[in-house]
């Protein structure tokens, strides 16, 4: 490997405004998964938070856990089989089906008489509701999770590090400086490791390196 991807400290972009053109439309979000083309979703579960699980979940039962954007999260099941309840947004259907099949798990729909053409599909144990609806009719996601963070909040948010004048994302570059930006004011930002994410196929983005960070962010 060489010396461009072994350095975990990799350079910030101090211009936030480099991706501000590029606008992924919820139709595009929606074709990515009739056409297959859902590389981020990890069909063994994101290894960093299985690492970092139990640091997180502090011993706690009953906790109810927000999954915005959800996909098919096989985490999703790790938090109910343990107890927990589990809330997810996702725009796509076929990926929220894909779950409760995927998972065998038995499920029900229902419309959502507040918002037209929204559905709610609730498993059979009832401790997985996964709302079908656009999380981004809201203005702003990072307000939209601090609106929902309660007091002694726990939460988890996985970045990407990458040149970005060299590719346009998914998934797109967050710098620490804008973490701090959007939720330094309430939180207390954490960064619980970082690794190298970069594989072969990210060599047609155009970019040679790309380091995941892990943050857990709590009430200041």
């Amino acid at each position: 490997m060489d010396d461009t991807r072994t350095s975990l400290d990799v350079k910030e972009y101090p211009d936030t405004e480099v991706q501000k053109n590029r606008i992924l439309t919820l139709e595009d979000w929606q074709e990515k998964w009739v056409e297959r083309k859902i590389t981020f979703h990890q069909e063994q579960g994101h290894q960093l938070l299985k690492k970092h699980l139990d640091a997180f979940l502090k011993g706690e039962s009953g906790l109810r856990v927000f999954f915005p954007l959800c996909g098919k999260a096989v985490e999703m099941k790790w938090f109910a089989d343990r107890g927990h309840s589990v809330v997810g947004v996702e725009i796509s259907e076929l990926g929220i089906r894909e779950f409760f099949t995927e998972q065998n798990l038995s499920y029900s729909e229902e419309p959502i008489k507040e918002i037209p053409g929204a559905k709610v599909f609730k498993s059979s144990s009832g401790n997985i509701s996964l709302y079908c609806c656009n999380l981004f009719d809201l203005p702003s996601y990072a307000d939209i999770m601090l609106s929902l963070m309660r007091k002694g909040f726990q939460y988890l948010l996985s970045v990407f590090s990458y040149d970005p004048t060299k590719y346009a994302g998914p998934p797109f570059y967050v710098s620490d400086d804008e973490i701090k930006r959007l939720f330094g004011s309430v939180c207390t930002c954490q960064c619980l490791e970082k690794v190298d994410a970069f594989e072969e196929r990210h060599k047609s983005w155009g970019i040679d390196y790309l380091v995941e960070k892990l943050y857990l962010f709590t009430e200041k």
